[in-house]
């Protein structure tokens, strides 16, 4: 696995969670995610995007005969149980970027904490300790994606939170990806 795995699996959640209409609880028809799509509105290359589902696939974190049918309750373990391990992050000096974990919506409206945890954007409207996103491009990939920028940060809450944000963001995910 690699971090951009990670992101994609939950870009593909986020597009899933998308079309789903919460009133009639009915999936609305979708073509079916295209690479080109992910690579697009991810910034990675759409060759990387087909490697990361192979390894996401041989990971047991996608289905092996339709690569676009993340199993959530896996991702979700590892995301509990793994990414800190694997993934680890240490907070950085000061600089201007984009708010991410408790620093983030949902979790920056239960907890308080006077610093900031940030991913570094020039374009940035906050300033606090950087962290380094699971792939450079997200910063950039967040913008015009609510639901995954939300997913990103809850899961760099558990990558680098104490037990008490590490709880509430792991309540917050299974809220987004079992709605």
């Amino acid at each position: 696995m690699r971090p951009q795995d990670i992101v994609v699996l939950l870009a593909i959640i986020a597009i899933e969670q998308k079309d789903w209409n919460k009133k009639s609880g009915l999936r609305f028809m979708h073509k079916e995610i295209q690479n080109k799509d992910l690579a697009d509105s991810l910034k990675i290359s759409s060759a990387e995007i087909s490697a990361s589902l192979y390894r996401s696939s041989f990971s047991g974190l996608i289905d092996k005969n339709s690569y676009k049918k993340v199993f959530a309750q896996s991702l979700l373990d590892f995301i509990k149980f793994g990414i800190k391990y694997v993934f680890p992050v240490q907070p950085g000096p000061l600089v201007r970027g984009v708010p991410t974990a408790h620093s983030a919506q949902p979790l920056k409206s239960q907890l308080s904490f006077q610093e900031e945890m940030v991913w570094e954007d020039a374009e940035g409207t906050v300033r606090g300790q950087s962290i380094i996103p699971l792939y450079s491009s997200v910063p950039l990939a967040v913008k015009n994606n609510p639901l995954l920028y939300e997913l990103l940060a809850l899961t760099d809450s558990v990558r680098i939170g104490g037990a008490r944000e590490r709880e509430l963001a792991i309540a917050e995910l299974e809220k987004r990806f079992f709605q």
